[in-house]
């Protein structure tokens, strides 16, 4: 069975012009744009500060923007050119020194120049700017994204952006109009859009512009150490813009159509979105998307480090659990935290699973159409990871070998040869658990009533064929379950007898395994083996005794 879409350009192109998912939505937007201003090739961009290195947030945006640009492609039958550009600011200045670097000291005497400039305290590279905008391409290569790098300092003193600076400084007055209401007294005082790079010291000042001259194309400003008057020009590199307006000159200069960015950006887009148009601009279509909390609801920051890092959740789950996690809700604050990585590689699964299954207007609300570009694989994996995590714990079996032995009884002929990505989970969930199960881990007693239940949970699995299937080991499990006080009368069971509550299977995860929760209970028994289900809930009542 094939994953591919049974249609042609055009009936996919109908399909997705129906389609209310977000990447659809926001391509619509783009689509809407063309048509009152047509042109050759559509620019998408990505924005990276490059005084630290890619990050989690790092990776969203570009995934996301993908996930449009694709969908723009769908929606114009591929006829127009798209170009995602990730632009570094390589040119700011170095406000301070990281705290996840060597030779900090270097660091200190090269504070104020432009990333670029600053010396690489790694040693690897000419410069911290150049460094890490390696390991920014690297990043984006390992996940196969398409895309185009572009350097600040590069566009800058290769004169790609003169003629918009130039316009800028013809400007100025209106770019002050929209950017002194938003600034302090103090701030206002001496802002100007313009930062000189000091031709003595190399440093980005933040100075005062004393005189400007848009025929000359130059600005003015005393020197804050010789004070003496300075005048370069605006072009070439001699000059930066503060970062609004920077901002701003590159949607005009480059001519961007779609850019998305956090929410604590929203005043930010609306700023450089008046600057651009006073330069006679259109501000890119975009959105903003909600920011990322750990585990006590706190934005996730790069200076605080909490939170989770790519490689941390590279460590416990697959590219594509991550790219679920950044295609779901973007609009929606979301807990990133360690926690959350088990949901999404399972949920990731249930949409392979269930895709080809799916028409063609459901497969394109699927989150694995927009993550796989349109052509998902098929699916392959026999078990979840919430039942391998749970199998690791029952047997503390923190290797790979034990978990395959449970896994090759279970599904005869499965094997890490004859499923690479299964065996690439296995690992994962050994990690996991190391990490966050088994420092957790806390059984507790059983009462009285579910000594009993466990009793006789014990004696109908040992009635049963070592071979049961997870459904009749579900069936065992469920009719032991179905007494006080685990009844639910609300919901009926297919024989209208009362149902069996949750409470039972919570019981069974926390008594016997020592965790709050777990795959479904059959399943887990007929991976694991009724006998060693059974050793289990006799060591659990023995530890009650």
């Amino acid at each position: 069975m094939s994953n591919e879409m049974p249609a042609t350009a055009s009936d996919l192109r109908a399909l997705a012009e129906q389609s209310n998912a977000w990447p659809f939505e926001q391509a619509k937007q783009i689509v809407a744009r063309l048509k009152k201003k047509p042109k050759d090739e559509v620019l998408f961009e990505t924005g990276y500060g490059p005084s630290g290195l890619p990050h989690i947030g790092t990776f969203g945006e570009v995934a996301r923007t993908t996930m449009v640009r694709h969908a723009f492609r769908v929606l114009t039958d591929d006829k127009i050119k798209t170009k995602l550009l990730a632009f570094s600011d390589d040119m700011d200045g170095l406000r301070k020194v990281p705290d996840n670097v060597p030779n900090k000291e270097m660091l200190t005497q090269d504070l104020g120049k432009p990333l670029t400039q600053v010396r690489d305290p790694f040693g690897t590279h000419p410069s911290f700017g150049e460094h890490n905008n390696a390991r920014l391409r690297a990043f984006l290569d390992t996940f196969g994204f398409d895309y185009e790098f572009a350097s600040s300092t590069q566009y800058y003193k290769s004169g790609r952006f003169d003629a918009t600076l130039l316009k800028m400084l013809e400007n100025i007055d209106k770019v002050m109009a929209i950017m002194l209401p938003s600034l302090r007294e103090e701030r206002a005082a001496s802002y100007s859009p313009f930062l000189p790079v000091s031709p003595r010291t190399g440093v980005v000042l933040q100075v005062p512009i004393v005189a400007h001259d848009a025929k000359a194309g130059t600005v003015s400003y005393d020197d804050p150490d010789t004070k003496e008057r300075v005048t370069v020009p605006v072009t070439g590199g001699h000059c930066k813009l503060q970062w609004k307006p920077d901002w701003a000159m590159r949607w005009v200069a480059l001519g961007v159509d779609y850019e998305m960015a956090g929410k604590d950006l929203i005043d930010s887009v609306k700023l450089s979105g008046k600057i651009c148009s006073a330069l006679g601009g259109t501000p890119p279509e975009g959105f903003n998307y909600e920011l990322f909390l750990d585990d006590k609801g706190q934005k996730i920051s790069k200076s605080k480090g909490n939170g989770l890092t790519i490689d941390e959740w590279l460590r416990y789950a697959s590219p594509e659990s991550l790219s679920l996690f950044m295609y779901r809700e973007p609009k929606a604050a979301k807990r990133l935290y360690f926690d959350v990585i088990p949901r999404n590689v399972d949920d990731y699964q249930q949409f392979i699973d269930g895709y080809p299954r799916q028409d063609g207007k459901q497969r394109l609300s699927n989150p694995v159409w927009h993550i796989h570009a349109g052509n998902p694989p098929l699916a392959d994996m026999p078990v979840t990871f919430q039942l391998l995590l749970t199998l690791v714990s029952s047997s503390n079996a923190e290797n790979a070998e034990t978990l395959w032995g449970f896994i090759g009884r279970y599904r005869p002929g499965v094997t890490p040869k004859t499923h690479p990505k299964l065996d690439d989970m296995v690992g994962y969930a050994i990690n996991y658990y190391r990490d966050f199960v088994a420092p957790t881990k806390k059984f507790r007693e059983p009462t009285e009533g579910e000594r009993a239940a466990l009793t006789d949970l014990r004696n109908a699995l040992a009635q049963l064929p070592p071979e049961a299937s997870a459904e009749d080991i579900q069936n065992v499990v469920y009719e032991i379950g179905r007494r006080e006080p685990f009844l639910d009368q609300v919901k009926k069971g297919k024989d209208g007898r009362p149902g069996v509550s949750l409470d039972w299977f919570n019981m069974l995860y926390q008594v016997l395994l020592g965790q709050e929760k777990g795959p479904r209970f059959g399943s887990f028994v007929a991976v694991y083996g009724v006998a060693n289900a059974i050793a289990m809930i006799d060591a659990a009542l023995k530890r009650a005794e």
